[in-house]
């Protein structure tokens, strides 16, 4: 069957450049406080503060902009669901005005974070690392895109900066000898060994690799870099990464005798209790070639009632009343779903964008709902992304093709008699209309849509 090709989309880049050091301007102090700390507190985004929080943390808050920031390993070379937390806590506090930074850690990846794991991970050839860093980057830029464009409309002066790094920037000419003797000095065996994620591993049996036992230290050091470069006091990351966010603290109080925080995040785990990702083989994805926005929308409509209310918190920008408004309703009358379709809409606009949520529903309604419309209008893409594993056949439609003729072109009837007999008796359906007079010619606009799709 043929079909149309699907249209490229626009590309359109939004970001702003550079962490500032300095405070904001009058409107946006009056922005910038507590509040969104106290929001993100209840929304569930914020799990343990290091160290605690105090009268201090809430006056950095309400003093000026801060600088924070979130680590991204490409151990892939696309984003999953989980990784939307950490996004989800970095653009709030752009929304309340605050500078946000992205790392995407092409270097310490090819260490490897032994924080959740059980085995060591195997190594990466290097280019490997570079493709995927290069694909997370604009993962991660997508996201922020979407959200200029279709989620934030308090214009662009009122969000805080977004810069993109690679945290080879500062070890690509660092060498091991002036890393140890500098920063490595700063480090204690005693606090590093300590460690929950490195004490698991060493009574593993699979053990802990030095490679490994060292990425704690870059990680800290990353904080440290971005504590000099560009006035960073705040990491955030996974409730996992707790003790490493530890270590970023304890080297910038020694080497700068300066108070700097970090704030942990809550993983998304399945029903089962098993952190989403990719180590554990159950990742939803965020790229389209790995994950459609048809897919997406659809584990998230299928989502158990018991977690909907939390994702509404974590991923969605809509407010704590609406969100207890739609899961009264849900409560009602939980069969509709609505609380799982409100949900669906605003993560697959996040992800995907506009066009991507409109596939989603186009390729939903078609699967569905038997649309003929939405099929009539679905492209080649989506038709592959909807009927996974189904046989795609391309033909010229010549004058005279019957409707057996085309079954036999594509394998859907056995030849001779008992074909024809399993058309008669309404075996074959095309474009959601059941057929039962095999010489019956195939029209355009019936049997054959406008984007050249039968659906048999």
């Amino acid at each position: 069957m043929a079909a149309r090709r699907a249209s490229m989309w626009p590309v359109v880049m939004l970001l702003r450049s550079g962490a500032a050091r300095r405070g904001p301007n009058a409107q946006a102090r009056r922005r910038i406080g507590s509040k969104v700390f106290t929001e993100m507190h209840e929304r569930g985004l914020v799990g343990d503060v290091f160290p605690q929080a105090s009268i201090e943390f809430r006056h950095l808050l309400e003093s000026r902009a801060q600088t924070l920031y979130c680590g991204f390993d490409p151990t892939a070379d696309s984003l999953h669901l989980g990784h939307l937390v950490p996004v989800m806590a970095l653009l709030n506090w752009q929304r309340s005005g605050h500078h946000v930074i992205a790392l995407v850690g092409d270097a310490t990846a090819r260490i490897g974070d032994p924080s959740g794991r059980t085995t060591c991970r195997d190594a990466v050839p290097c280019d490997v690392t570079k493709e995927r860093a290069s694909a997370l980057r604009a993962g991660l830029e997508r996201l922020f895109r979407n959200h200029v464009l279709f989620l934030w409309d308090g214009g662009l002066e009122k969000l805080g900066s977004m810069t993109m790094l690679n945290n080879s920037e500062w070890y690509d000419d660092l060498a091991v000898v002036d890393f140890l003797s500098g920063a490595g000095r700063r480090f204690r065996m005693g606090t590093l060994l300590g460690r929950h994620s490195v004490q698991r591993r060493l009574h593993s049996a699979d053990g802990l690799s030095l490679s490994e036992f060292t990425y704690q230290a870059f990680q800290a050091y990353d904080f440290l870099q971005l504590y000099e470069r560009y006035g960073c006091v705040i990491q955030l990351g996974g409730s996992d990464q707790l003790g490493n966010i530890m270590n970023g603290h304890d080297l910038i109080s020694r080497m700068h005798d300066d108070h700097v925080y970090g704030i942990t995040m809550p993983l998304i785990t399945n029903v089962t209790g098993d952190k989403l990702g990719k180590t554990a083989g159950n990742a939803v994805w965020l790229n389209r070639d790995r994950t459609s926005p048809f897919d997406l929308y659809q584990y998230l409509l299928r989502l158990p009632d018991n977690d909907v209310e939390r994702y509404l918190r974590l991923l969605t920008f809509l407010p704590l009343a609406e969100i207890n408004s739609i899961m009264n309703g849900h409560r009602k009358q939980p069969e509709i779903r609505n609380a799982q379709r409100r949900l669906a809409r605003e993560v697959t606009l996040l992800v995907h964008g506009k066009e991507g949520l409109e596939s989603a529903k186009r390729c939903t309604s078609t699967l569905y709902e038997g649309n003929l419309e939405a099929l009539n209008a679905m492209s080649d893409q989506e038709l592959r992304e909807v009927f996974q594993g189904a046989p795609f056949y391309e033909f010229l439609l010549e004058p005279g093709t019957s409707i057996l003729d085309a079954c036999h072109r594509i394998n859907a009837v056995p030849e001779g008699r008992r074909g024809f007999e399993l058309i008669v008796a309404g075996a074959v359906s095309i474009n959601h209309e059941r057929q039962n007079n095999p010489s019956q010619l195939l029209i355009r606009g019936r049997h054959v849509l406008q984007n050249g799709v039968l659906q048999c």
